[in-house]
């Protein structure tokens, strides 16, 4: 297995895999609205997940679905590693990654552009101080909007109960439209949405192992 600073140097040579820092805010993101048209070199509609660790729910996805583009978004560059090189592997073209920061995810795609958004098993930042960073805070949601489509979905995994019940609070808050939700997922998933439990995540494994139930929300943000 390659070491953490090798990871890094070959993460700079994959072609599926897009960098974006603080210092280069400024000059813009090149493939901002262009993701489709530049890297993709097709229309289907861009899925993305946010806090893709090392890829598997992003890779998961795309290989239970052709029709649509993904893109897996994750600061750990050597988390990203895995993912970028399994793709590559295995010729998946419908597949990205793009490293950078979710406080600056609305620089990196356009009006539009995304279809949908998934966030799996994020840090639920349980300190009542820290709700600003967890990733369906308002302030996060305020980001989303700006590049999702008008009737474009976010999916939440999660195992925390605490982030879940807070999600649902912030939705019912703002009016936002949930189109389902579940706090066990694994016993309540519907027979034509196997897809939500087919696909594990490492974090997926280890709660289900211990007994976790997974809980699940789909909403709109219009």
């Amino acid at each position: 297995m390659p070491s953490k600073l090798e990871k890094f140097a070959e993460l700079d040579t994959f072609r599926n895999c897009f960098t974006l820092f603080f210092e280069n805010l400024s000059r813009g993101f090149p493939m901002k609205g262009k993701w489709n048209s530049d890297y993709f070199k097709n229309n289907r509609p861009i899925v993305v997940e946010l806090g893709c660790g090392k890829g598997e729910y992003t890779v998961g996805l795309a290989l239970n679905d052709r029709t649509k583009n993904f893109i897996g978004v994750d600061i750990k560059g050597n988390r990203i590693w895995t993912g970028a090189k399994q793709a590559l592997e295995q010729e998946l073209n419908h597949v990205g990654f793009l490293r950078t920061r979710i406080d600056f995810i609305d620089y990196c795609f356009s009006e539009n552009e995304v279809d949908e958004i998934w966030i799996t098993f994020p840090d639920p930042q349980p300190q009542s101080t820290r709700a600003r960073k967890r990733l369906t805070h308002p302030m996060f949601l305020n980001r989303y909007v700006k590049f999702l489509k008008p009737d474009g979905i976010i999916h939440l995994k999660t195992d925390s109960t605490s982030l879940y019940e807070y999600t649902l609070e912030v939705l019912h808050e703002h009016k936002l439209p949930i189109l389902w939700h579940t706090s066990d997922l694994y016993h309540e998933c519907p027979p034509h949405r196997q897809e939500l439990i087919n696909i594990k995540t490492y974090y997926e494994k280890l709660f289900t192992e211990k007994g976790e139930n997974i809980k699940y929300i789909q909403f709109k943000l219009k």
